[in-house]
């Protein structure tokens, strides 16, 4: 999934110096590509199904209830991210979110991020099992 990282790859190599912000910026493209790859490999549709189911599992309220399935399985690190995306401050809502949502969402998509940038591909998909019901958090993610 690791197109190029010259950040770290394996460590942290200043992943954890960015903000937020800049990890959700990351994280949000991450998860709508596992997203549509998802979808891609469910059956083949047109692109305008795609894009409305893709729409669906990507906005805010989606992201916020995927957080909530993941949460129990974060390990103190992955919860300190989270955390610290979820708190960070926003500018704006988007109209069609709550405040609540949208910080989950942020929250969700700054560890996506931190979690690619620092190469942990196994634990990206991990967890995007676990929100795609494909494993619990019981079972190690297996």
């Amino acid at each position: 999934m690791i197109l190029n990282s010259n950040m770290s790859r394996n460590g942290d190599g200043g992943v954890n110096l960015l903000s937020p912000s800049a990890l959700a910026f990351v994280g949000d493209t991450v998860f709508d590509l596992l997203v549509r790859e998802q979808l891609v490999r469910q059956a083949n549709r047109p692109s305008g199904k795609l894009q409305t189911q893709a729409a669906r599992q990507v906005c805010a309220a989606a992201q916020a209830e995927a957080a909530h399935v993941i949460e129990p399985a974060l390990d103190e690190r992955e919860r300190a991210v989270f955390l610290r995306g979820r708190n960070a401050h926003s500018a704006r809502i988007p109209k069609n979110a709550t405040q609540a949502d949208y910080r989950l969402a942020t929250g969700l998509e700054a560890l996506f991020g931190w979690l690619y940038l620092r190469g942990e591909d196994d634990r990206l998909l991990e967890l995007f099992g676990l929100i795609c019901g494909r494993a619990s958090p019981a079972d190690g993610g297996k």
